[in-house]
């Protein structure tokens, strides 16, 4: 598997927007302006929260359009679909599978990249099961820093919420 930590979002643009026009995907100013916005997002939005910000400058896009352009982004490998219970968050800047840190208090979203320990679990898993991975997600549930001093304690965590999650 081949990772690209690419960040800077202009150069992160042009990267989508040249495969996209490689597999003859159609380019609306709507979809430019989403890969734009998937390209210098440092966050993790929903498809809710994209179209919002679209609509800002696009009064006329549908929420269709966002969903298709998606889909289109995660069939070519250009957007990480984040699955969390009955939403899922999109990852544009870094499209390849890595931890996500969700914080049950705020629901905040953190990259996990530098778990070096799970680099090594899908070949493990192929030589002890024998099972080949198609795609991977793993997702750790606790709370964030912020809500940690917030709360005054590191150890309050407690409602059922689970304390990780490995969903393929």
């Amino acid at each position: 598997m081949i990772i690209n930590k690419m960040t800077d979002p202009e150069r992160r643009y042009q990267a989508i927007l040249a495969k996209i026009q490689k597999r003859g995907g159609r380019l609306t100013s709507h979809r430019l302006a989403l890969l734009r916005l998937l390209a210098a997002s440092e966050g993790h939005p929903n498809a809710a929260r994209l179209y919002e910000q679209l609509r800002a400058q696009f009064p006329t896009i549908s929420i269709a359009t966002v969903y298709k352009t998606l889909a289109m982004l995660k069939e070519a490998g250009e957007v990480l679909e984040i699955e969390l219970h009955n939403d899922s968050h999109y990852d544009g800047s870094k499209p390849y599978a890595h931890p996500h840190l969700v914080c049950t208090r705020c629901s905040r979203i953190l990259d996990g990249d530098g778990l070096a320990a799970l680099q090594d679990i899908e070949a493990q898993i192929a030589r002890q099961y024998g099972f080949l991975v198609e795609r991977e997600q793993v997702v750790f549930y606790g709370l964030c820093p912020d809500c940690q001093k917030n709360a005054g304690s590191a150890n309050t965590a407690s409602g059922g919420s689970e304390p990780y999650s490995i969903t393929r």
